[in-house]
């Protein structure tokens, strides 16, 4: 890196632990020193050093419309002029949440939290508060913010660091947590038992790279949570408005119990969402039992960004260009594999994809575990080189926005056809 990234690296280990405020973004899982980011801009960010790189992480996700989009900008700054919060209910709050539920017809009420942990958090307690239990499965790999009952078996950073279950989190809780394979239907039923509140899941897997559902899985588990009378969470914390308006339930037609948002619907400012049926939702205070609060919740400002993008997406065509430009870099990735013998596998639904250095194919976290980590971090860092900034972990998605041009995915695909030679070479294959 850069002196100025170094530096305030250096000056950030001193104050914060790691040098960072969330894990993954100390380049632990492929070494090195991060860069610090001063600006960014459509697909492209800045980094302290005044060096420039297309974006291939967006934020992890929200920058759908790309960097500073116009509309945002320029809602957030008129939000902003009539003040950051109140701790007061808004007419803004209404009209996003009529826009989510209009656009997610699974989620008849909702209520905005302030991310998407808080999101899954709350969710997991409105399961157990409806069903009189106790009890979770999720699955390995699977990645749902830093709740206590969901760090077994993690994936995002937990697995990067390489490290499966959290100190700090209850070993009676963590015993509540029931642990299967993504994709594996069968693992599921033998895991489950009318003690069980609900299965929470990625629709599509982005915390273990990117990952889809086999055909019939997300449907399957929805009979098996009915067979038990359990509930269905779809966490589309990642996937809601990324993979289509109506986020992966609509892509897979699959019709979840609760469903959790966040990311997209803040257009890059803190948010999150949690909704279910009238009757589920009932259970949610002041109406019901199940107490959940946050002082910044529905925030005016997040609640601007969130509204402006919403509207951008819905009455637009940009998951049919996110699709077209994706699928380019994907046949151009797939090309300079075949012509540099680079042995890999390129998963991708939509404008989420990720490139796993093994054959293949990666359909859960055990597979996706025997990625070349090694071979990973040297593509990560030629790519760095090359000016593209990607997901500083094997075990991440990487995203497009509308921001990446065609001209930006022919630089992308000549960069990797460049990296790939290299890493052949390097590596021998």
């Amino acid at each position: 890196m850069g002196k100025q990234s170094d530096a305030l690296f250096q000056r950030a280990q001193d104050v914060i632990p790691g040098g960072v405020n969330s894990p993954v973004r100390a380049f632990g899982g492929v070494g090195g020193t991060p860069p610090f980011i001063e600006l960014a801009q459509g697909s492209r960010i800045f980094d302290a050093d005044n060096l420039q790189y297309i974006d291939c992480v967006g934020s992890w996700g929200p920058m759908i419309l790309g960097h500073g989009h116009r509309y945002v900008v320029e809602a957030v700054k008129k939000a902003a002029t009539r003040g950051f919060s109140y701790g007061a209910p808004t007419a803004a709050e209404i009209e996003l949440a009529e826009m989510i539920v209009q656009a997610v017809p699974s989620m008849e009420m909702v209520r905005l939290v302030n991310s998407g942990t808080e999101a899954t958090m709350s969710a997991l307690r409105l399961a157990r508060a409806a069903t009189g239990r106790n009890k979770i499965l999720k699955f390995e790999g699977g990645y749902h913010g830093h709740v206590d009952s969901l760090l077994v078996k993690a994936g995002s950073g937990g697995a990067t660091f390489n490290v499966p279950d959290s100190a700090g989190v209850p070993k009676e809780l963590a015993e509540l947590t029931l642990i299967a394979r993504y994709n594996d239907l069968d693992d599921v039923r033998a895991q489950m038992s009318d003690e069980v509140a609900a299965i929470i899941v990625e629709p599509i897997a982005g915390n273990m790279g990117c990952i889809p559902p086999n055909p019939g899985f997300l449907q399957g588990l929805r009979e098996i949570c009915d067979d038990h009378a359990s509930l269905l969470i779809l966490d589309e914390v990642m996937t809601g408005f990324r993979v289509a308006y109506g986020g992966a339930q609509a892509r897979y037609d699959v019709r979840p119990d609760i469903t959790t948002l966040g990311k997209i619907i803040g257009g890059g400012m803190p948010i999150g969402a949690y909704g279910a049926s009238k009757l589920l939702m009932e259970y949610v205070s002041p109406l019901g039992p199940m107490y959940q609060a946050g002082t910044l919740s529905g925030n005016p400002v997040a609640v601007a960004a969130g509204r402006a993008t919403l509207s951008v997406l819905r009455n637009s065509s940009i998951y049919d260009d996110l699709e077209e430009r994706s699928a380019e870099f994907e046949n151009g990735v797939r090309a300079a594999s075949e012509k540099h013998a680079v042995p890999l596998t390129f998963n991708r639904v939509g404008s989420m994809w990720t490139i796993f250095f093994t054959e293949g194919p990666v359909t859960d976290f055990a597979s996706a575990n025997k990625s070349n980590r090694e071979k990973f971090s040297r593509f990560f860092h030629l790519m760095l080189g090359e000016g593209v900034y990607l997901p500083p972990s094997q075990l991440e998605a990487a995203f497009f926005s509308a921001a990446h041009a065609k001209k930006d995915i022919l630089q992308l695909v000549e960069r990797v056809d460049r990296v790939l030679k290299k890493v052949a070479w390097e590596f021998g294959t």
